[in-house]
């Protein structure tokens, strides 16, 4: 074949490959917008990839996650949110009330797959947890539910107590409903309970100095990302000033909090991860139900209730889901 007859035919061969290269689909990119740090999700992250995996998506094979960590900032999730929706990711994960916001207010199209705890509904979040009806659906996890519960169960631990401090994040959402609720709590079981407030670390510090000083003879721990990627900072607090404190997650009492209550965050990161994954398969968020966490984790550390003096009766053991020896 002579030369010029050659260069038709490359020719022809590049404009005829030219669409199938087009129609290569890049890697779809998940972003994860996180409120805390990256090493206080580690296990939540693992949870979330294997949630993904079980919709056939692996991170760098053929799924992206593109993440970004506030560390307690809340400050700095609009802006987070807002270049994820620049970059036009395929799918938002968002935690917490403060994240579902951020990037709520950044998008209505992108997709957002969230856990949170607060009355999604009442929030303007989503039209109903049966059909949600925009670009949101994902997992309620009780959060704010259930402090009043915790309550009880410190004052089942230190029943001679009357004296109850309560932890809060002033940045946190919904605090005027988490305060007012465990208020009512105190108030019906005849606790006095003080509000003690901290959003950053040296404030941490100070609010354990402020519990010696009130005499409070329990501690409840609002759940709070803040709070979660400061876990080891309070319960050596709780520890040094010899405090009997509840908390939200399963995590503190493993790292030696005295007790917690609350939704599996685990497994509420491997749901988030298969909804991500059906989503990015095409499901359409607006016809996935939310779904509401039916079964909560308490755990009780038998060690720390030693080294505090404390009585653990057989009953509540009982009712324990685990017992750390």
């Amino acid at each position: 074949m002579r030369r010029r007859e050659l260069v038709p035919i490359l020719a022809g061969a590049m404009i005829s490959a030219g669409p199938i290269c087009a129609q290569r689909k890049a890697m779809p990119v998940v972003g994860y917008l996180g409120n805390a740090s990256p090493k206080s999700a580690a296990s939540f992250l693992a949870a979330f990839r294997q949630g993904l995996s079980e919709t056939g998506f692996t991170e760098g094979k053929n799924v992206t996650i593109d993440y970004r960590w506030a560390e307690g900032h809340y400050d700095r999730l609009p802006a987070f949110a807002a270049e994820f929706v620049s970059r036009k990711v395929d799918v938002i994960l968002a935690t917490a009330g403060v994240g579902i916001a951020a990037a709520k207010g950044s998008t209505s199209t992108i997709p957002i797959v969230f856990f949170g705890g607060d009355d999604l509904v009442s929030a303007g979040l989503v039209a109903s947890l049966a059909r949600p009806g925009g670009n949101l659906t994902g997992f309620s996890i009780f959060a704010p539910e259930l402090n009043p519960k915790r309550l009880q169960l410190l004052s089942e631990l230190v029943p001679h107590v009357q004296d109850i401090a309560f932890l809060v994040n002033p940045t946190g959402s919904s605090l005027d409903l988490v305060i007012r609720d465990v208020e009512e709590a105190a108030r019906e079981s005849g606790r006095r309970l003080f509000i003690v407030k901290a959003s950053a670390d040296t404030e941490i510090d100070q609010a354990f100095a402020t519990f010696v000083q009130l005499r409070a003879g329990g501690l409840a721990v609002m759940a709070d990302p803040f709070f979660n990627s400061r876990c080891e900072q309070i319960v050596a607090l709780a520890a040094r000033y010899a405090v009997p404190a509840i908390y939200e997650w399963r995590e503190f009492a493993e790292v030696g909090g005295l007790v917690s209550y609350g939704t599996n965050l685990s497994d509420a990161n491997r749901l988030a991860g298969i909804y991500t994954g059906r989503i990015l398969k095409g499901a359409d968020p607006a016809d996935l139900p939310v779904v509401r966490s039916v079964k909560f984790e308490f755990v009780i550390n038998l060690k720390t209730a030693k080294e505090l003096g404390l009585d653990v009766s057989p009953g509540l053991s009982a009712r324990a889901d685990e017992v750390i020896e």
